[in-house]
């Protein structure tokens, strides 16, 4: 069946017809033995490609098996130069080039402004509670209308300068220039604008450390620059090949493609089906913008519609079983997208087997692990919340880290023995030992599944099996390693800098083994997220290793979890955004550019920035600050350093620790794979080729503050989407799915940004005073309140002692 569909005329890359292609392809383009090294390249790289269709793998092995030339070539031709193999791909991307200008002054001159104005109010609203941040989504629909007010408005004269002709305004605002404004916003602060800023406040706020400007302006261009060394080194394995699919990127393409053309497809068309998806799109953008003012605003009870919990306000099992706040959320109800998308962003972006990896985790640790954890009494769990973030002494209540600090911030042991020891919920201790599982087996799955690949991708040429994108970009000037290499080298030079030239606490081969955790674990991490838009997190395997390496030394753990963590996650958000301009046809050597030249200027902006606010803002992160600067994540991240820099892993995960049962996850994490990964070769055919054991273990990582009822909902909708309607109406999907999660998200987010600018932050309206608005009757129960099962009076529990 799929065989007979290769043969069907189709316009390819060249606007030709299949059949053409087919006849003339193989006396000139199409040589047997080019033909066979591609198609083996192919099966090599999409063996255990869980985005392929099975039918799709077996057609390319039945084509090796034969010996037919023309056969071949129409597989070849398919798969490789019609189109993606991938329906997500197809949907979402143009199969050709547009011969239009990308290197623009108008898209110089955009990007850096909304690089400005993005990086500047995300610095600031970052010390607010509620923060609020600007997104590349809102970047992109504002974008627009200034590139298209553009054309008009400047004049069309060309200039010379240095034999270079240029001009302020050569025609029609383009893709390639929406595209490149939309790379410089996420590169500079789409990410992680605010982290290295955390620690900046930390410092200064928390620990009294003050080192200037120029330790400000190095640690964070130190931050968000060396990740891009990592990005430009690995393009090979994970921006150019077509199964480094980057499924986040479909939206932002779609987009692009829908507000640049206005077209109705003409398949839907025939079907009856006469909106067009811009229309579509500013039709659901218009009602869910409607809609969502009232879970965010006039009725907040939709957004955690935990009716049982309403029904039995003071019954703690009832409570914590299906509340939505601390509770386990098992009734998994929700009318606010902004519940749904809030931590695991929009699900009609995740393949379906992704979701489905992540709801089997859901399933057998965050339901049924956890409630044996919680009613079983073990790690003293019924005198603690069954859900939240937060940590605990032996009386119940906040852990009081002043109560075991030396007036430098250093551990006083007396004191620590004294007080307690730290404890957490259910799910949060829970969380550790999945990270530990998750990010162990992330490194076992991607040897046996990816080994192969990786090492033939070194050996091979680029344009081995390459697929019609990476063809259409090989005509453009590739941007060399040696650029990145440099870049590398010099910030990390930058970053002994910074380490060793003030009292930062981090030594230089501590400094050094960060870049190398990020380094080992990029490939496998960016593989995993490019394939299923799940990313595993570095955070807790950082903070775990500093705590022992170098332990009392809280500066230096959060430099050190700054630098191993963010360095691989910010070179992810650089490699996405590669991912994005392969797909636009945007030329390499014009990304790296606009993205070095954004997050350069990015880092001067929000120092000056973060300067500004704690000189200008009276009372800056006191919690009681007036207009509610208090640095909530900072201060989240003060806390951090001392449960970890301070306390250390030794006495939470330590032989005579608490949560030392969490270590056995290393093992699980290295084993299970394993098991898998055997079962799978055993029977091929079967549904375990989909089992992704690094999803399983990691895709709930963020439970807490999530619960089961975000990520049930979250995955309800996406499997609507990506299993029931991709199936039975694959023509709408293929045209309106990614459009849909678009407006959807767009609609939500300018209706957040209104409120917030609009109504909170001035503070001259406050919300509905009613039962199910805000502080109203639906938050008096348990739930709300962190009900446990066994309240103390007068007494502790735990240990009798510790150390």
């Amino acid at each position: 069946m799929l065989l007979g569909g290769l043969f069907k005329r189709s316009k390819g890359a060249e606007g030709s017809s299949s059949d053409e292609g087919i006849s003339s392809g193989i006396d000139s383009r199409h040589s047997p033995g080019n033909v066979e090294a591609d198609l083996r390249a192919f099966q090599v790289e999409h063996k255990w490609d869980p985005n392929l269709p099975e039918e799709t793998i077996q057609t390319v092995a039945d084509a090796l098996n034969v010996d037919d030339v023309e056969k071949k070539v129409a597989v070849e031709v398919h798969l490789l130069e019609e189109d993606s193999p991938y329906p997500e791909v197809r949907a979402a991307v143009r199969n050709y080039d547009e011969d239009v200008p990308a290197n623009t002054v108008r898209a110089w001159v955009l990007g850096l402004l909304w690089t400005t104005i993005g990086s500047a109010v995300n610095t600031l609203f970052s010390l607010r509670n509620p923060s609020i941040a600007l997104t590349p989504v809102v970047t992109l629909l504002l974008s627009y209308p200034f590139g298209f007010a553009w054309t008009y408005v400047m004049p069309k004269r060309k200039f010379k300068t240095f034999g270079y002709t240029w001009t302020l305004n050569n025609g029609p605002f383009n893709q390639k220039e929406h595209a490149i404004i939309v790379i410089m916003a996420n590169a500079s602060f789409g990410g992680t604008f605010a982290y290295s800023t955390d620690v900046l406040l930390a410092q200064q706020v928390y620990y009294g450390q003050y080192f200037g400007w120029g330790y400000q302006l190095c640690l964070i261009l130190t931050c968000q620059m060396l990740g891009l060394g990592l990005a430009g080194l690995s393009r090979r394995w994970l921006v150019e090949p077509a199964a480094m699919i980057w499924p986040s990127n479909l939206i932002t393409t779609t987009m692009f493609e829908t507000i640049h053309t206005r077209t109705t497809p003409d398949a839907l068309k025939l079907s009856g089906w006469k909106i067009g998806r811009y229309k579509w799109f500013l039709v659901v953008m218009t009602g869910i913008f409607v809609w969502e003012w009232f879970p965010l605003w006039i009725a907040p009870f939709l957004a955690t519609f935990a009716f049982a919990c309403w029904a039995a306000p003071n019954n703690v099992t009832v409570n914590q079983l299906f509340g939505g706040q601390t509770g386990l959320g098992l009734i998994p109800l929700t009318f606010d997208w902004s519940v749904i998308t809030a931590f695991i962003l929009s699900p009609l972006v995740y393949p379906f087997h992704a979701i489905a990896n992540t709801m089997i985790g859901v399933l057998l640790f965050t339901m049924i692990t956890c409630i044996g954890i919680h009613y079983t009494g073990a790690l003293y769990s019924e005198f603690l919340p069954m859900s939240t973030g937060g940590s605990f002494d032996n009386t119940g209540a906040a852990y009081n880290v002043s109560k075991i600090l030396t007036p430098e911030y250093l551990l006083d042991p007396e004191k620590y023995a004294a007080y307690s020891p730290l404890f957490l919920s259910t799910t949060f201790s829970l969380a550790y030992g999945l990270s530990f599982a998750a990010i162990i087996s992330v490194v076992v799955h991607t040897y046996l599944y990816h080994g192969t690949e990786i090492w033939s991708k070194i050996r091979a040429s680029r344009t081995d099996g390459a697929d019609v994108h990476m063809k259409m970009m090989a005509k453009y000037p590739d941007s060399p390693i040696w650029w990145y290499g440099i870049s590398a080298a010099v910030f990390v030079a930058l970053g002994f800098v910074t380490c060793l030239c003030w009292d930062t606490h981090l030594t230089w081969w501590a400094f050094i083994i960060s870049l190398l955790i990020a380094s080992f674990f990029y490939l496998p991490i960016g593989i995993v997220q490019a394939t299923t838009n799940v990313q595993l997190g570095l955070n807790v395997i950082t903070e775990f290793i500093i705590g022992y390496m170098q332990p009392g030394r809280p500066l230096a753990m959060m430099m050190f979890k700054m630098y191993g963590y963010i360095t691989c996650y910010q070179g992810l958000y650089f490699t996405q955004d590669m991912k994005l301009a392969h797909y636009m046809k945007v030329p390499q050597r014009v990304t790296f550019w606009a993205q070095f030249v954004a997050v350069i200027w990015s880092c001067f902006v929000q120092t000056a920035v973060l300067n500004w606010a704690l000189g200008a803002i009276d009372n800056v992160c006191d919690p009681d600050q007036a207009d509610n600067y208090t640095c909530p994540q900072a201060h989240v991240f003060f806390t951090a350093s001392i449960i970890w820099g301070v306390i250390g892993p030794e006495r939470i995960f330590g032989n005579d620790g608490i949560y030392n049962c969490m270590l056995w996850f290393f093992l699980i994490g290295a084993i299970c794979p394993v098991l898998v990964w055997l079962a799978a070769r055993k029977w091929p055919k079967s549904h375990l080729r989909y089992v992704n054991t690094p999803i399983i273990f990691g895709g709930t990582a963020y439970i807490p503050p999530a619960t089961i009822m975000t990520y049930a909902s979250w995955g309800f909708v996406g499997t609507m989407f990506n299993k029931v309607i991709k199936g039975r109406h694959p023509g709408w999907w293929t045209e309106y799915n990614y459009i849909t999660s678009a407006a959807l998200d767009s609609g939500t987010i300018i209706c957040v940004l209104l409120i917030f600018f609009a109504l909170q932050l001035p503070g001259l309206v406050e919300g509905p005073k009613w039962w199910g608005g805000f502080g109203g009757g639906f938050q008096d129960n348990g739930d709300w309140n962190a009900v446990v099962q066994k309240t103390l009076v007068n007494g502790t529990f735990g240990p009798s002692s510790w150390k």
